[in-house]
């Protein structure tokens, strides 16, 4: 074992690479290694939640969403997902039909990201 005066700066202080561990959604490190399997929000359908994508921004926290269902609905973005998620066309989403007008009107429960619609797509749940 080489003394600490003969290695380099960055092979001392690098124990990154050493003892990190991959990001869940990152590529496998070899070809040929089976992805790792990533947690995923999925439809609670007794509180009647439905995947949609994003159609339209509409401004004053209002979009248009195309439902698994067939229908188009104004999807409200409750102020508690309003001020953490930036919600952009073509996204999916969770939505949830309101009681009263479900045929028109929902509220967003979730956004999935990138990796988490790939994954959806995959097992064969969204068929969007």
């Amino acid at each position: 074992m080489p003394s600490p005066q003969e290695l380099s700066w960055k092979e001392r202080h690098d124990y990154g690479a050493k003892y990190s561990t991959p990001k869940p959604g990152t590529p496998p490190p070899m070809p040929g290694m089976p992805m790792p399997e990533i947690r995923l929000r999925m439809p609670r359908r007794n509180e009647r939640e439905i995947f949609a994508t994003v159609i339209e921004l509409k401004g004053g926290n209002h979009l248009t969403v195309h439902c698994e269902d067939g229908k188009d609905r104004m999807c409200r973005i409750p102020g508690k997902i309003r001020k953490r998620l930036w919600i952009k066309d073509n996204d999916y989403v969770l939505v949830k039909p309101w009681e009263v007008q479900g045929d028109e009107k929902c509220d967003l429960v979730y956004r999935y990201t990138n990796v988490q619609v790939d994954a959806l797509k995959r097992r064969g749940i969204l068929k969007m």
